[in-house]
């Protein structure tokens, strides 16, 4: 098969010496293409000079205009003379991907950090497909990889998708081809790194505000999207009652702990058993397992159906973009069952004997408080839902993508102990700037349970809280809060895995 016009160019344009683990994007992290990519596989600075040569000739080409900047317009005309037609839409995303100052084009640094960010995750792929491990991929690895993300395909057809690629005619594909290939093609919704980072239908940590995960085409395509959801829901389920006595405690602690009324993690556990047994730490846990399942499908559709106005349902959308869909999405779903939101903080409330059940409780107030009663707390709830998601999202992608950046070599795979950690600590974060809203709407949704206490707005209370008590008394049950954290995560991992075996989604 007659090379690429764009071979001479583009092969080795990162490092000379051709090899995924020489390539300059391992040393991205320390320095782009200065010296610490010299380093990086044993090139000389004279050879990191001459990288730099190969770079610049590259964006000259592509620089048709000659103003040092590539707009779509540029890489249109300059990649169809080196023989690589892409669409407008690519071009486009290339741009978007690369463009650090949003001036619409490309200065030569951002198309250099553009090229060593994306070969890095060419790499990450191509190491994956390689199962054998031999530096080329063949038909039978492109049917096995493509049969665990859950497609089937017939080898003739992994062969027209070699045929694509393949420059010698060998029927298989090197690092090179396969870099020439994709280097300047926007590849970003990269399966391997989508499946292996799941996070919101991994961890449940008793709120359910995390914007919702990402899935592959094929995921969606083939169905394995709602065995996700339910093994993460039956996780979430598991978890929640294992944690149950603490978040009861938390919630005790929100609405009756004061200056006055100080009350400790032993002291609350001795409190609820006295009064009720050891059978009262668990309750307001029955509504909390319930809510999930509508919860997590409303998100869902909603948060698919808002990205359809905002980009595409065939890519993943950029953080900002995930953050306003699943926000929106979080919203739509808290609202359709807010009123279970203020069932279980009744029910984690009451005391012995007040009610019979949920639909006890659920009818006393709807006849003592009227309708409007279930929609205590609403506004502070639905404030709360952008801070936790906006810092739990950007904190996880922050960690995800700097061990991606400095630790991913084989495999876009973290391992049990990172994920853990990554969303443990996000989960962490978005839990302590949401937490004084979280407060204020626990009291707010508990007022009746007080026999003649005053109506309140969110303003009044804050107000009054830091009045009588001081910013501290925002975060009152925090203890209890964190303490659930690494327990609610850990338990929700290993059913959330086991699960998925049982529903046939682990296919590694």
């Amino acid at each position: 098969a007659r090379r690429s016009l764009a071979s001479p160019v583009v092969s080795g344009v990162l490092c000379p010496c051709g090899s995924p683990q020489g390539s300059a994007v391992e040393s991205s992290s320390s320095g782009g293409s200065g010296g610490g990519s010299a380093a990086s596989c044993g090139r000389s600075l004279s050879e990191a000079s001459e990288q730099d040569r190969r770079l610049r000739a590259l964006f000259q080409k592509l620089d048709v205009n000659r103003d040092g900047a590539l707009c779509i317009h540029d890489l249109a005309v300059g990649l169809g003379r080196l023989g690589l037609h892409r669409t407008e839409l690519d071009l486009r995303k290339i741009v978007k991907a690369g463009d650090k100052d949003l001036d619409g084009q490309l200065d030569f640094e951002e198309f250099v950090h553009y090229l060593q960010d994306h070969e890095k995750k060419l790499r990450l792929v191509f190491k994956s497909l390689d199962k054998k491990n031999d530096g080329r991929i063949d038909a039978q690895e492109i049917v096995q990889s493509l049969r665990d993300l859950g497609v089937k395909i017939s080898e003739q057809q992994a062969e027209k998708i070699l045929k694509s690629m393949d420059k010698n005619g060998t029927m298989t594909i090197d690092w090179n081809e396969w870099r020439d290939y994709h280097l300047l093609h926007p590849v970003e919704n990269i399966p391997e790194i989508i499946l292996y980072w799941k996070h919101s239908t991994i961890f449940d940590v008793g709120e359910n505000l995390t914007v919702p995960d990402e899935f592959t085409v094929e995921e969606r395509q083939t169905g394995m999207w709602w065995r996700h959801l339910v093994a993460g829901g039956g996780a979430g389920a598991v978890s929640r009652t294992c944690t149950a006595p603490l978040d009861r405690l938390k919630v005790l602690m929100q609405v009756h702990a004061s200056r006055s009324n100080n009350m400790c993690i032993i002291g609350g556990f001795t409190q609820m058993i006295r009064e009720g047994g050891p059978r009262s730490l668990w309750r307001g846990n029955g509504i909390n397992v319930l809510k999930i399942a509508p919860e997590s499908a409303i998100k869902f559709m909603a948060y698919e159906q808002i990205k359809r106005f905002i980009g595409t349902d065939q890519e993943m959308l950029r953080i900002h973009e995930r953050l306003l869909a699943g926000s929106l999405a979080g919203a739509i779903a808290q609202s359709s069952i807010y009123p279970m939101e203020v069932l279980k903080t009744r029910m984690a409330l009451r005391k012995t004997g007040q009610y019979s059940g949920m639909l006890d409780c659920a009818k006393n107030i709807l006849a003592k408080e009227g309708m409007a009663a279930f929609y205590k707390g609403y506004i502070p709830n639905m404030l709360g839902i952008i801070p936790y998601a906006g810092i739990d999202l950007a904190v996880y992608e922050t960690l995800k993508n700097t061990w991606l950046q400095r630790y991913a070599v084989n495999s876009a795979d973290p391992g049990v102990f990172v994920l853990l950690a990554c969303g443990t600590i996000s989960s962490t974060c978005g839990q302590l700037a949401s937490y004084p809203l979280a407060l204020v709407r626990t009291r707010m949704q508990a007022q009746a349970s007080v026999e003649g206490a005053p109506e309140v707005t969110m303003r009044g209370l804050f107000k009054h809280i830091l009045k009588t008590e001081g910013a501290f008394g925002l975060y009152r049950g925090l203890a209890p809060n964190f303490m659930k954290v690494i327990p609610a995560v850990s338990i929700s991992y290993v059913v959330y895995e086991n699960l998925k075996m049982t529903l046939g989604v682990d296919s590694r």
